[in-house]
């Protein structure tokens, strides 16, 4: 097994911070790499914290100081350890030059999500004999970070423990939320991280809202093409359900719409996991060049204020909605 330390300045002693993205599959990839870390003794005192793309508007001094690894989110040079799966994950040219991966740090953007990048790459260079209830953890994060459900009604109705547990991301009620389900999903398997009160409370308000987020969601509509739609759900009677557009709009091929965050405005880009563009643009990339990311069906960024999202979202829209010939 290769020692990571024996090369970097941080000593095994230190406390390890990691951050990660802020959904389903990013709080399991924090949980996979927590207990991968522990279980083969390269860490010993490891502690973990969400992360949203507003935090990349101070990336080059992020966690400075820091001994620090970063899931599932934006490559930074200065991480112990990084994995991502993101297509968009380097914001500088220089570090997309420059990367290798190595014992500690592993890019595969053809990974329908990150966990399985992480669980491969400690079992190959740390030795680690992964514990069977992460098996279960690596299969859903696929499904749900990729929206490989075989519909959108799966997607919005299905009761098993993996989509309840990603429904109540939708009622978090702080940012602390995501971190406790790290530890949840570290120790447990789905259906026991499923049944914590906490966790059942959520979700059963997600349905709740995702009920009347179907109802009204036709009134949050800005603009409409036969291709793609643009809505704007910052209205505090408005709930927001990510599947809505193409439930009730099947033949759409593309939704952008601006949502509100505890971090701000966020403004996100799908295309119809069921009805899929034959062409058109890479929304992740699409995304990056207002400061954001994603893949090529999806993508997200966090405008600095009100006026800047109204505006961006829009760009964004046209560009979808009316790609040039």
């Amino acid at each position: 097994m290769v020692n990571p330390h024996e090369s970097n300045a941080p000593h095994l002693g230190e406390s390890l911070k990691i951050y990660f993205h802020r959904d389903f599959d990013g709080m399991a990839s924090a949980a996979i790499l927590a207990q991968a870390l522990e279980d083969v003794n390269l860490e010993t005192d490891i502690t973990w914290s969400g992360v949203n793309f507003h935090r990349t508007l101070e990336w080059a001094t992020f966690a400075a100081g820091e001994k620090f690894a970063v899931v599932d989110f934006h490559f930074h040079p200065r991480a112990l350890y990084w994995f991502d799966h993101h297509p968009t994950t380097f914001l500088d040219e220089a570090d997309e030059r420059n990367f290798r991966a190595d014992s500690t740090r592993a890019f595969d953007p053809d990974s329908p999500s990150c966990p399985p990048i992480i669980a491969k790459h400690a079992i190959t260079h740390w030795s680690w004999e992964m514990p069977k209830r992460f098996t279960e953890l690596v299969h859903w994060s696929n499904i749900i970070d990729a929206a490989a459900y075989a519909s959108a009604k799966e997607a919005l109705f299905d009761r098993r423990a993996p989509f309840q547990i990603n429904r109540a991301l939708n009622c978090a009620p702080s940012t602390a939320f995501h971190d406790r389900l790290v530890g949840l999903m570290k120790a447990a398997p789905l259906d026991h991280v499923a049944d914590d009160s906490e966790v059942k409370k959520c979700a059963q308000r997600a349905e709740r809202n995702r009920d009347a987020a179907l109802e009204l969601f036709p009134t949050t509509m800005v603009e409409r093409t036969d291709v793609a739609m643009l809505a704007d759900l910052r209205s505090p009677r408005i709930r927001r359900e990510r599947f809505a557009p193409f439930f009730l709009y099947p033949e759409l091929n593309y939704a952008v719409t601006l949502i509100p965050t505890r971090a701000g405005n966020h403004i996100t880009a799908a295309s119809n996991p069921w009805n899929r563009p034959q062409s058109g643009p890479h929304l992740g990339e699409l995304m990056k060049k207002f400061g954001g990311g994603g893949h090529k069906g999806v993508g997200g960024v966090n405008p600095p204020n009100g006026d800047t999202a109204e505006k961006w979202a829009r760009e964004i829209y046209e560009a979808v909605a009316y790609p040039p010939k």
